[in-house]
């Protein structure tokens, strides 16, 4: 006993962990005091034994016991002086004269820029899921099954369950439509997922789709509300044509050109998809064609993001560099 006082003394006048553990090899390793004494248990008999043996494993939890509890006390000792020395002042200003004020992306600042212009023009924002049912992204959007749009070189489809990445926003103008009813006037943002890469398509995107469900909607309607929504966009005034197309969703459908002395030289520009609900389409939102007519459109915010920065490469948007947060009010064409 006299020793597990000096051990114990030992242990509360240690300042270092390592001193510690030295203590601990010293009285508990292959060498030490109470293994030595362990070990001699096996020359005892009987009751002796027994007792000798209680005896030292009383010792043995009063040493693990003072041992763990000044093991606490240096480690927070430790701990308190990293931090005094790492301690930063976080009022003071930095020491480096070049530093930038970081802003929003110009992608999300353009997509929340069309947002905000479509919301003035009285659509509400829907949002919906990134992993979609094939009826809501396929079926109920007048998609056949043998479409390209379904084949897997175009479409990223989720292994063993009958689920996508959604590959346009549309699917939430359904989820909408099925709840709300009509009429109504919605716009869908969000990203969207293609198997394609290029300097034009990357394998995730944005966009942004507008669905307006109102008594006697034409396509002069649609084109009114397009040329509202452009000219604000590019601020300044526009030609548009409309080109015939076709969409399995719309009919009739029509690409969208636009045409600016200021846009690109003067060039023609194709700048989204639109056209007039179709009859399928409505059914499958839970309206009556006979009494529900409806217009839509959609478009790529990266697409109109770069014809106006002046960018070539969609990928630049992707791209990891420290210009995209620095709040110089330019965005240069990076990868040109």
């Amino acid at each position: 006993m006299e020793i597990l006082a000096l051990t114990l003394k030992q242990i509360e006048q240690a300042n270092s962990l390592e001193a510690l553990e030295d203590l601990r090899h010293g009285f508990m390793g292959k060498s030490g005091t109470l293994t030595a004494a362990m070990r001699a248990l096996g020359k005892l008999t009987g009751d002796a034994r027994k007792e000798e043996g209680a005896r030292l494993n009383d010792i043995k939890l009063r040493f693990l016991d003072t041992w763990r509890h000044k093991k606490e006390q240096l480690e927070q000792t430790e701990l308190e002086k990293i931090c005094r020395k790492q301690a930063l002042d976080l009022t003071l200003f930095p020491r480096h004269r070049d530093t930038h004020t970081g802003h929003v992306h110009v992608l999300y600042a353009s997509l929340n820029r069309m947002v905000t212009l479509l919301r003035t023009m009285g659509f509400q924002l829907k949002e919906g899921p990134e992993i979609e049912t094939q009826d809501l992204n396929f079926d109920a959007l007048n998609i056949p099954i043998h479409h390209p749009a379904r084949a897997e070189h175009d479409t990223l489809y989720l292994k063993d369950v009958p689920y996508v990445l959604r590959t346009h926003t549309s699917p939430v103008q359904v989820r909408a439509t099925r709840s709300c009813g009509a009429p109504l006037r919605i716009i869908s943002a969000g990203r969207v997922f293609r198997d394609d890469y290029d300097a034009t398509h990357t394998p995730m995107f944005h966009q942004i789709e507008g669905l307006v469900i109102e008594p006697g909607l034409h396509m002069g309607h649609l084109k009114a509300c397009l040329t509202t929504f452009l000219e604000a966009f590019f601020e300044c005034s526009l030609t548009m044509r409309f080109r015939p197309n076709y969409f399995p969703f719309t009919e009739p459908s029509a690409e969208v050109d636009i045409f600016a002395p200021t846009l690109h030289g003067g060039q023609w520009l194709e700048v989204l998809g639109c056209g007039m609900v179709h009859p399928h389409v409505l059914r499958a939102m839970g309206l009556n064609p006979a009494h529900h007519q409806g217009f839509a459109f959609g478009m790529g915010v990266e697409r109109l993001t770069m014809l106006k920065e002046k960018l070539t490469d969609l990928r630049t948007f992707f791209a990891t560099d420290k210009r995209w947060t620095r709040a110089t009010g330019k965005h240069p064409n990076i990868l040109a």
